[in-house]
């Protein structure tokens, strides 16, 4: 079974993937392993080469990210064309990794979520949001607020999923630990 785990920025989904990390559950990063692959696999270079041009890596082979910023940020269309490139090549390392798990902060997004069977949303109140960003990313609040706004509002994302964790601060172990329990037994109908 493959199980996703989504969430906007400041909702502590990294964080419940280090917990299960603790448990031993190895989960596959999405926006990693999509920097990874513009780096090394030599078919994505060539892609991306010939959509935003010689600049977009390095003399020594690297992903020129001011370059790539540069043509993103010009239009929808751009930022369409590159994530055509790279999410079906994340989707594919994915599915060649042998794990179960993964995080995908635009799982829908990406089109993703249709190699999921469970999808598991971390949500949190938008002020602990707003205040995991300034304390993390040392910014402004308007400025963690303009990046909320930029996502996908959380309720589509809870919507969306099978699961809800709610990090509002309280410790989440009882949270994780009914969810693992359910998924262990294979009671997924319990659960949504």
């Amino acid at each position: 079974m493959k199980i996703a785990i989504t969430g906007g920025i400041g909702s502590g989904k990294s964080y419940v993937c280090r917990l299960l990390q603790q448990k031993g559950i190895e989960v596959y990063n999405c926006d990693s392993a999509a920097k990874r692959l513009m780096n090394t696999s030599k078919e994505l270079k060539e892609q991306l080469s010939a959509l935003i041009g010689s600049e977009t890596y390095t003399d020594d082979g690297l992903l020129n990210k001011a370059a790539v910023t540069q043509f993103l940020l010009q239009s929808e269309a751009n930022i369409h064309a590159i994530n055509k490139i790279v999410h079906p090549a994340v989707i594919e390392d994915f599915l060649h990794s042998g794990l179960s798990w993964m995080e995908s902060a635009i799982l829908h997004q990406a089109d993703l979520a249709h190699i999921a069977d469970y999808v598991i949303a971390v949500t949190a109140p938008e002020d602990i949001r707003i205040q995991r960003i300034i304390q993390r990313d040392g910014i402004p609040p308007e400025k963690a607020q303009e990046w909320i706004d930029r996502q996908w509002p959380q309720s589509e994302i809870r919507r969306l999923a099978d699961h809800e964790i709610i990090n509002d601060g309280r410790p989440l172990e009882p949270q994780l630990e009914a969810l693992l329990n359910k998924l262990n037994n294979n009671d997924i109908q319990q659960i949504k």
